[in-house]
């Protein structure tokens, strides 16, 4: 399940504009890996990208947004998996403060995997960025279900690199290897710098026809460490009035700027985080969106399609039992407000441009 930490900085003298990280920490044993190479035929491949250090700053007018392939309940995995925390006296309690529209699902379901490809799809994303935690992970036995479902659907995969136990920038670059053969090419690192820019360098050199983003806000960080560009992901700690900086210094350096817009941020009842960001009803969202459009990102990533836990999902909700949906945002109520922060991502995916068209 996932945890929370405290405050981790970079490390690097001078930076002192880096907020605190938000590290997830490993969960259980892991469930041994599938067979993937079957499905390579179903995924649509990403042309033409650059090296890992070598990335263009052309704007694609991309839209990419992270996906969660990690929950598990009772009546198909034997098990829950991220819809509870325990408490003190063993009690379990739902650790999200809103319900699923779809009820607290199996990301093993071959029926709800393919239906939340169609909202992707029809929201108007290009790209889903995977959650990945490593060979042999219960995320990396279900990428190949993700990876069907997303190219049903004319979707593309990327992949988020957690931080699995053992992860070094060397193993990190020996995945990347191992999951290009899958026709992947975008690759997103959480939390980098718990390794030094001259270990990333050295192992990010050597990759070939993959870009490799870096979630950090340190610019000349990700430039020394060798990556082809940034995202924040964090929509707690990095909101809309920072992209601008960010995009302009990242565009300075030749770093490709993919700056992180979510609805909302509440993790209170999965972790000990307090930070809150309220939704506002969706005008959180849509500064977010403005503000990464006005700092002529060249992509937008969006946090996050489903991480019920910290309350950053966009995925359909309802009301039910002491747990909410989206009653309100942007006037709607009823089966309306249920998809309210799809139909909005619509909206503006449908207004982002590429660079020096917006």
């Amino acid at each position: 399940m996932l945890v929370r930490r405290g405050t981790i900085t970079s490390g690097e003298a001078g930076e002192r504009h880096c907020a605190a990280a938000r590290v997830r920490v490993p969960r259980g044993v892991r469930t041994p890996a599938s067979i993937i190479a079957a499905v390579i035929g179903c995924v649509l491949v990403l042309g033409g990208a650059a090296g890992a250090s070598r990335a263009s700053t052309q704007s694609t007018g991309e839209t990419a947004i992270f996906y969660y392939p990690w929950f598990s309940n009772p009546a198909r995995d034997g098990t829950w998996a991220h819809w509870y925390v325990e408490r003190a006296g063993g009690a379990q309690v739902l650790s999200t403060r809103f319900y699923p529209a779809r009820g607290l699902y199996s990301s093993s379901s071959v029926k709800v995997v393919n239906a939340q490809m169609q909202d992707i799809a029809g929201a108007g994303i290009r790209t889903v960025v995977v959650s990945w935690w490593g060979q042999g992970s219960a995320e990396d036995a279900r990428l190949p279900l993700v990876m069907a479902a997303a190219a049903r659907w004319g979707l593309r995969i990327a992949i988020h690199i957690e931080p699995y136990p053992g992860r070094t920038p060397a193993s990190t670059a020996a995945d990347i290897v191992q999951l290009q053969s899958l026709g992947i090419t975008d690759f997103y690192v959480y939390n980098p710098a718990r390794s030094p820019a001259t270990e990333w360098a050295e192992a990010l050199g050597s990759l070939e026809g993959a870009r490799v983003f870096g979630q950090t806000t340190l610019v000349g960080w990700a430039k020394a460490a060798g990556f082809g560009g940034l995202y924040t992901y964090d929509v707690g700690a990095w909101m809309g009035p920072t992209f601008a900086r960010l995009c302009m210094q990242a565009h300075n350096v030749g770093l490709l700027c993919a700056p992180s817009v979510g609805p909302g941020f509440d993790a209170r009842l999965a972790t000990s985080d307090e930070v809150v960001r309220p939704r506002l009803d969706g005008e959180t969202y849509d500064r977010m969106w403005r503000s990464a459009i006005h700092a002529r990102a060249d992509l937008i990533t969006i946090t996050s399609y489903n991480e019920w836990q910290e309350g950053t999902q966009i995925e359909p909700a309802r009301s039910w039992t002491g747990r909410k949906g989206y009653e309100g945002a942007w006037g709607k109520h009823g089966r309306a407000a249920e998809r309210a922060y799809l139909d909005d991502t619509a909206h503006w995916t449908g207004r982002f441009h590429p660079l020096g068209t917006q």
